[in-house]
């Protein structure tokens, strides 16, 4: 069997040859008792022993870790921490006890040792999956139930004026931080890498430094392809964590911005929009309420329809009370946002995202006529936004919308027939005459037309 598909319950059935390790002093003699005591027991009778002398026994686990490379037994040891933690998360204070403050119980995890010439990481970045799935859960865990101070945050349960050099928490979070951002690129595991990460990710992203090294490393983007609507309950999960990361992210000011210009609000529009189940919804509305006043994502929101989603929402039957004021916020918030909005500032949020359609205003010759001079802001950025859309879209609907607008320019703009030219404008629209779309070849002729005949005389063409 790959040690990829052990399971826990298989490497505890295994005999772990404890006495030989006493015989050659890798452990104790205290040590030895104390495992002939709880391996092999019924799963009642290891809680009260945790309960009795929880401290001394992630001590001697923790010590094994650091001193025995023998895979089977760390498996062992491993499977052991997970189980006991799995019956009782809250057992996971246990590795921050006074009684152990001299000992370093993130370092087997995380160190980097040098072995006949070759240098390795441990457990996290050891090349068997059960080890590093293992080490990542249980790692996440003793990070999370670490003790806060008011000087800060304690590692390990040593004293803030410790002497000891000891594993950093901040050695500790970089160091996942990196091993999830691995495996969001290149899974270790096909079908185990991406939600392991993930599931570690959502719990661990509540931390500062999380966050901040998160970002560095370039990983917000892995998350984008994530958000997509899910259908069975391991991709509804997977949905919901990947929806989590980005709510937490959302509270953190250098992300905004990359949320703005990426494809996560429309993505999470498309979720919010086909997902059924609660917790997916709640965790999204939640986060549209955290970004919806920052930068140009509240214009984004409402470009993207997420007004009349909303007004759906709140017709549908939901359990949750937060989800439900959240809701209402929601639209609150939404309706002031499009009070606030211009007309251009609209129109300029449809073309930066390239989601061209029929809206009223561009058939609208006030809002050519008072917003002409707009179009020269950021030496013409709206126009040349239209022309790259000429050149990039495969959609007819924005292609013929791009053509009709920039025709508009050239009839309303006092220059609007040279400006188009500097641009390069007219190779563009003369390849979109050709176009199998009927709507597209039509507003290409348009916008040839007038390009050709300026606009003293364009003004008497038909729209």
């Amino acid at each position: 069997m790959e040690r990829a598909e052990l399971t826990t319950e298989q490497v505890l059935k295994r005999d772990i040859p404890w006495e030989t390790y006493m015989t050659t002093k890798l452990i104790s003699g205290t040590g030895l008792q104390l495992l002939r005591r709880f391996d092999n027991r019924a799963e009642s009778v290891r809680a009260q022993l945790l309960d009795d002398d929880g401290p001394a026994y992630v001590q001697v686990f923790v010590s094994i870790l650091r001193d025995i490379f023998k895979e089977e037994t760390v498996e062992h040891v491993l499977a052991l921490i997970d189980e006991m933690l799995t019956a009782n998360p809250k057992r996971a204070r246990l590795f921050h006890d006074k009684s152990l403050a001299n000992e370093d119980t993130y370092e087997p995890f995380l160190i980097k040792l040098t072995i006949h010439n070759l240098s390795t990481f441990r457990l996290l970045w050891k090349g068997n999956w059960f080890i590093q799935e293992k080490s990542c859960k249980i790692l996440a865990l003793i990070v999370s139930a670490r003790p806060k101070t008011q000087n800060g945050v304690v590692a390990n349960g040593e004293a803030s004026n410790s002497k000891t050099k000891l594993t950093t928490i901040d050695d500790v979070l970089r160091g996942l931080v990196e091993w999830l951002c691995t495996q969001l690129k290149k899974p270790y595991h096909p079908s185990r890498g991406i939600p392991t990460a993930i599931n570690c990710l959502a719990a661990l992203l509540k931390e500062p430094v999380v966050r901040s090294s998160f970002v560095q490393a370039d990983g917000v983007k892995l998350l984008i392809p994530l958000i997509c609507p899910a259908s069975t309950q391991q991709s509804i999960q997977l949905l919901y964590e990947t929806c989590l990361c980005v709510w937490l992210l959302s509270y953190y000011e250098p992300v905004i911005e990359y949320l703005a210009t990426s494809r996560a609000l429309p993505r999470l529009v498309d979720v919010v929009r086909s997902s059924t189940k609660e917790k997916v919804v709640r965790v999204v509305v939640l986060t549209f309420r955290n970004l919806l006043s920052k930068g140009t994502c509240g214009a984004q929101m409402v470009d993207l329809g997420l007004p009349q989603i909303i007004q759906s929402l709140k017709a549908q039957a939901w359990s949750d009370e937060d989800l439900l004021e959240a809701l209402n916020q929601l639209e609150d918030g939404l309706k002031d946002n499009i009070k606030k909005l211009s007309s251009f500032d609209k129109y300029k949020q449809e073309v930066l995202l390239g989601h061209l359609d029929w809206s009223p205003m561009h058939k609208d010759p006030l809002f050519w006529r008072d917003n002409i001079t707009c179009f020269e802001e950021n030496d013409f950025q709206i126009l040349r936004v239209l022309i790259t859309i000429m050149d990039s879209s495969n959609d007819p609907r924005p292609l013929a919308v791009a053509c009709f607008d920039i025709s508009q320019f050239i009839q309303h703009h006092p220059a609007g027939r040279v400006i188009v030219n500097d641009l390069k404008a007219k190779e563009r629209v003369m390849k979109l005459m050709n176009h199998e779309s009927a709507e597209v070849t039509k507003n290409a002729l348009l916008c040839i037309q007038r390009l050709f005949l300026g606009a003293k005389y364009a003004s008497f063409l038909q729209v």
